[in-house]
């Protein structure tokens, strides 16, 4: 295998708060393709904890080592996202087996929708397995102690105090 990347994929979520095993998948993503698009949803239906700019100017921070990745916010279904973006890969990152089920459903569906998308998978790494937003948005809002700490954890260090700050609001 060359250590050539080969093409564009695109990396779809609310990351709402962008989490180190985002981050794990961003940066191997990053490594296996020349572009990475980070694609952050506005779903109409949710209440975001970040406003959508706030979410990107986050991701942007997060990933500002990361030549090849590019942060934007898009509304509406990903496999259309992913054709705006000139790409054919939507990139995915699954955790257990209850992603993975729901990763193979929704990628069936993305197949109806546009046969030339193809949905690649990474596997979380270990030690961000059990990792989730709502994991973190619990950490910040009820934690004991020294919560900025324990957050270093889960978070890329740029998130942890626009996260905590917001929670106080």
């Amino acid at each position: 295998m060359s250590d050539k990347p080969s093409s564009h994929a695109v990396y779809v979520g609310s990351f709402d708060p962008l989490t180190l095993g985002h981050m794990d998948i961003i940066a191997r993503g990053a490594r296996i393709f020349e572009r990475l698009t980070l694609g952050i949803g506005i779903n109409p239906d949710k209440h975001p904890l970040f406003k959508t700019q706030q979410r990107i100017d986050l991701c942007k921070a997060a990933v500002s080592h990361l030549d090849n990745v590019t942060v934007t916010a898009f509304e509406g279904l990903a496999v259309e996202f992913v054709r705006q973006c000139g790409s054919r890969l939507l990139l995915r990152g699954v955790r257990s087996l209850t992603d993975i089920d729901a990763e193979f459903t929704m990628s069936l569906a993305n197949r109806v929708l546009d046969r030339e998308i193809e949905s690649v998978f990474l596997m979380s790494g270990e030690r961000y397995n059990h990792v989730s937003s709502s994991l973190i948005k619990q950490i910040a809002t009820m934690g004991q102690g020294n919560v900025r700490e324990r957050l270093k954890d889960f978070l890329p260090e740029v998130i942890i105090d626009p996260l905590l700050a917001q929670i106080q609001k």
